[in-house]
């Protein structure tokens, strides 16, 4: 099996990185439904305007979202829906860690109990 690179692996930890945000998952998610305008996703995640565009542009910068404008207004929407493929992915191995933590937690409070 070949061992990759750090050169080769550096684009991946940068688009690891990207999505390491909170608020740039919250954008994302806005995205999911659809293109929206700057407007719509401070409404829709109830972040402050300067917050969204600072995470809008890393996002672009990034190629996960792209930048339409129209008349007045630029939308944004998702480039790749392979992203919440990924977010997918994570949740269901998360989900998987906190069902097997209770089972072990449940099983503690038993012996617990027979002592």
């Amino acid at each position: 099996m070949l061992k990759p690179s750090p050169q080769a692996l550096a684009p991946v930890a940068e688009f690891f990185k990207v999505l390491s945000e909170v608020s740039r998952l919250q954008v994302l998610c806005c995205l999911k439904l659809g293109a929206k305008n700057v407007t719509e996703i401070i409404a829709a995640t109830g972040l402050g305007q300067a917050n969204v565009s600072k995470h809008l542009k890393v996002l672009t910068q990034a190629g996960m979202v792209t930048r339409q404008p129209q008349g007045i207004s630029v939308f944004y929407e998702i480039a790749d829906p392979i992203i919440f493929d990924l977010c997918e992915l994570v949740c269901d191995r998360l989900a998987i860690q906190l069902e097997e933590q209770a089972q072990h937690l449940e099983e503690l409070k038993n012996l617990r109990e027979r002592t």
